[in-house]
């Protein structure tokens, strides 16, 4: 991690060998990001796309895969990817999948893709609004971080984020919980968040690169979110990845309640916090339509639905079968709240 984005990538790539590169950028990061960067790359060619999770399909790959074909890319070339969680699963897959693979180094650029989406070797795309329905497991060249890159960010994408911090203290280190629950958004410290979030994640997918057991964790949150995020993407008031766990956070954690893993007092604590930084999502929605779409969430087994929930704050455990009536009555805690 490096407050120079531009020296970090600059020395980096002169320790490569590949015969070209590419920099993938979204019309965002073309904006903000790209020129922090420009100067200190060397002789590349610039791939752009449209921004957005909506945009994190098949046709995306299409554009990426010819572009990279009509440059005569060939296996040891290599591909830049300069953006936030969207564009590295997305650029990453198509890196991966091109020749059977050619190498790529993920720059992130969001706080969502710089403490979880750019660890830990997953990529995909979007398919029939299912989240990251298609993609493979596939770790980067290198993932290169600089918290300059947060400065370009606007507030709500900053705080949807920070949801994952929030994730990582709750099944992995209470200690850090404590500090973080008594500070703003605002007030939190990026240069001893970032790094910390990243050794959670590394640590837990060092030990389960394909996610057989314990880096099931690392989906607390995501089962319940995941379905919310997917119910309002077809809507006209989409919400943000993060904003989706949060809300995911306070569900999942009714459940860990409601099965004798969180005690009353760390229930409130958890929806209290979230609450404080989230707010409430009050647009209206189905809950027999959510607990639809848990039934294609890629942990699940059979027509079993698994969760991974807190065991008291700073632990997890994961594959808890979960049934309908204990989703819906997390649904209602939270729209009761």
């Amino acid at each position: 991690m490096s407050d120079n984005a531009a020296v970090l990538v600059q020395d980096f790539l002169a320790k490569q060998d590949f015969t070209q590169l590419a920099v993938l950028v979204d019309v965002h990061t073309h904006i903000h990001c790209y020129p922090i960067i420009q100067q200190q790359l060397p002789a590349h060619t610039l791939i752009k796309i449209p921004a957005g999770e909506s945009y994190k399909n098949i046709d995306s790959c299409l554009s990426i895969w010819k572009n990279l074909t009509d440059l005569n890319f060939d296996r040891h070339a290599l591909l830049l990817v300069l953006g936030g969680g969207v564009l590295g699963d997305m650029g990453g897959f198509c890196a991966a999948t091109y020749k059977r693979g050619i190498s790529f180094t993920l720059m992130p650029t969001t706080l969502l893709a710089q403490v979880d989406a750019s660890i830990g070797g997953k990529l995909g795309i979007d398919f029939e609004h299912y989240k990251n329905h298609i993609g493979v497991f596939q770790q980067p060249l290198a993932t290169l971080i600089s918290p300059v890159f947060l400065n370009t960010l606007p507030e709500r994408e900053l705080r949807s984020g920070f949801a994952e911090v929030i994730k990582h203290c709750l099944i992995g280190d209470k200690a850090m919980w404590e500090v973080i629950r008594t500070k703003t958004l605002a007030d939190q410290d990026w240069t001893t968040l970032i790094p910390h979030s990243i050794k959670i994640k590394e640590d837990i997918t060092q030990k389960d690169p394909r996610e057989k057991g314990i880096r099931k964790a690392l989906n607390f949150g995501h089962t319940l979110g995941h379905a919310l995020e997917t119910y309002f993407f077809s809507t006209s008031k989409p919400i943000f990845h993060g904003e989706a766990v949060a809300m995911g956070m306070i569900m999942e954690s009714k459940i860990a309640h409601s099965k004798g893993l969180l005690t009353f007092e760390e229930l409130n604590q958890i929806k209290a916090y979230v609450f404080s930084i989230f707010g409430k999502v009050t647009e209206p929605f189905s809950s027999q339509e959510i607990i639809r779409l848990t039934l294609q969430d890629k942990k699940n087994k059979g027509n079993e639905v698994l969760m991974a929930v807190p065991k008291g704050i700073g632990t997890c455990v994961w594959d808890e079968t979960t049934s309908e009536k204990e989703m819906l009555e997390a649904i209602e805690y939270y729209q009761l709240s």
